[in-house]
């Protein structure tokens, strides 16, 4: 088994991007590989609570972000510097996640064998 990190970078909403990199998420997960999380700089946006995508024709895809738990995909990590400069906290956060300084990112990512930008 393989490990995957996929790392969120970018805003919520503003293309198909952050959809597509849950489909290879969820399709990855579906085949049985380890899937890691990283949400960094203006992707910590995507898990924002009370966003409505509706309003500008984005889809929704914190349903999406809640179903990553039925596939085994469990370790959701943000960098505490990124949620902190956006003003976020974690129960701003529609899901779990573990906190992670920046001076930790280099070494979690070295862990994975494949890891997959958004």
């Amino acid at each position: 088994m393989k490990k995957y990190l996929f790392v969120m970078r970018h805003l919520p909403h503003v293309s198909s991007r952050v959809q597509e990199a849950l489909d290879q998420m969820l399709t990855t997960a579906a085949f049985d590989q380890a899937v890691s999380v990283l949400f960094l700089d203006d992707g910590v946006l995507q898990l924002k609570r009370g966003q409505d995508p509706t309003l500008i024709a984005g889809k929704d895809t914190a349903a999406i972000f809640n179903a990553l738990s039925i596939y085994d995909v469990n370790q959701l990590l943000v960098e505490s510097e990124s949620l902190a400069s956006r003003g976020l906290q974690l129960e701003d956060l529609i899901l779990p996640v573990q906190l992670m300084s920046r001076q930790q990112v280099n070494a979690f990512i070295s862990l994975h064998d494949v890891v997959i930008p958004d």
